[in-house]
C-alpha cells in the first residue's frame, strides 16, 4: 500500500503492479510498464519485471549531443516505437533508488503526459522482496505519439537560476553534504563532471535519500512534510531542485511537487554539471 494522503495517485504499490503485470502485456496501449536505468546491461538486461519495457537513459531519453532532454520529435518516436500513446497509463520503475525512473517521470510530464505513475520502492524493493522477474523482453505495435508542451514550468534554465538568486527563490541541493560543501565535486565511482566544486549560494541540503525510508520506499506524506518545513523549504514559494546533472533532484521534484503537492517547483535539468563549469557563476563553500 501507499499512503493515501499524498497530493495526487503518482505513486503506485508494488503489489498493485504485481496484481497487474498480465494487463501490462497486452498489445493494447492502455497500460505500459517501462524500467529505466543508467546501468541498463546489469539491470533491466539481466532481469526486470514481466511485461517490463526497458529504456537506457543514455541511449533513449536524451540528446547525446547537447546532453539535455529529448527533443520533442526524438521523445514521441521513442514513445510510439514502444507502443506507449498519450492515452497511455505509464507505469515507471529502475535502478538506483528510482533516481532515472523519476527523471523519466519528470521528463513525461514535461511533455506533457498526464497519466504516468512511479513505482514505490523501484527495482530494488521488487527484487529484495523476491517477485517475479524474467529475461524475455516484450514487443508492441507501434503507435503515434503526439506530445503536448514542452511544459517549461517544471523547468529551470540556468539563466533562471541565476535570477532566483536576486529573488531568494528557495533551492534545494539535494546532493550528499561532502558535495554541498564542496569536499568532493562528485559521489564516489562518478565522473567528475564540473571543474569546481561547492553549492549555489543560499542552497538548502536536504539529501535525495531523505526522501525515502530503509527499504527505498518513500516515506509517509506527513514525514516528507516534516522533513522539508525543518529546513524552511515550504509550499508558499517557488523552488529549485537541483542536483549533480538532474536525476537525483527529479527524484526530489516528485516528492515536492507530486506527493506534497507543492505548486511551484522546478527541476534543474543540467545542475552542478552546467553551474560548476560556468565561468563567474556564483559558488559557495563551506568551511569546515
Amino acid at each position: 500500500m501507499v499512503d493515501d494522503s499524498y497530493a495526487t495517485d503518482a505513486l503506485v504499490s508494488p503489489e498493485w503492479v504485481h496484481d497487474h503485470l498480465d494487463d501490462f502485456g497486452r498489445d493494447d496501449p492502455a497500460l505500459r510498464l517501462v524500467e529505466a536505468d543508467r546501468d541498463y546491461e546489469d539491470a533491466y538486461a539481466e532481469a526486470h519485471l514481466p511485461n517490463a519495457i526497458g529504456f537506457d537513459w543514455d541511449r533513449d531519453l536524451q540528446d547525446a549531443v547537447e546532453r539535455d532532454v529529448l527533443k520533442k520529435g526524438e521523445f514521441e518516436q521513442v514513445m510510439g516505437d514502444h507502443g506507449i500513446t498519450p492515452d497511455s497509463t505509464v507505469v515507471l520503475y529502475g535502478d538506483e533508488s528510482n533516481q532515472w525512473a523519476a527523471y523519466t517521470y519528470w521528463q513525461f510530464r514535461y511533455y506533457g503526459h498526464d497519466d504516468v505513475r512511479l513505482l514505490d520502492g523501484g527495482r530494488a524493493y521488487w527484487l529484495d522482496n523476491d517477485l517475479p522477474t524474467t529475461t524475455e523482453e516484450p514487443t508492441f505495435s507501434p503507435r503515434t505519439y503526439e506530445a503536448a508542451g514542452p511544459y517549461d514550468g517544471l523547468r529551470a534554465f540556468q539563466h533562471e537560476v541565476r535570477e532566483s538568486l536576486d529573488r531568494d527563490v528557495p533551492m534545494v541541493d539535494v546532493r550528499s553534504p561532502e558535495e554541498f560543501r564542496g569536499e568532493i565535486v562528485a559521489p564516489e565511482g562518478s565522473a567528475e563532471t564540473a571543474r569546481r566544486a561547492g553549492h549555489i549560494p543560499g542552497a538548502t541540503n536536504v539529501t535525495w535519500s531523505e526522501n525515502l525510508d530503509e527499504d527505498e520506499r518513500f516515506k509517509t506524506a506527513d514525514e516528507l512534510r516534516d522533513l522539508y518545513e525543518s529546513r524552511g523549504i515550504t509550499d508558499d514559494r517557488g523552488i529549485v531542485t537541483y542536483c549533480r546533472i538532474g536525476e537525483r533532484s527529479s527524484l526530489t521534484w516528485f516528492a515536492l511537487h507530486e506527493l506534497l503537492g507543492y505548486d511551484d517547483v522546478r527541476n534543474y535539468d543540467g545542475s552542478w554539471t552546467e553551474w560548476g563549469n560556468t565561468i563567474r557563476a556564483p559558488i559557495a563553500v563551506d568551511e569546515r
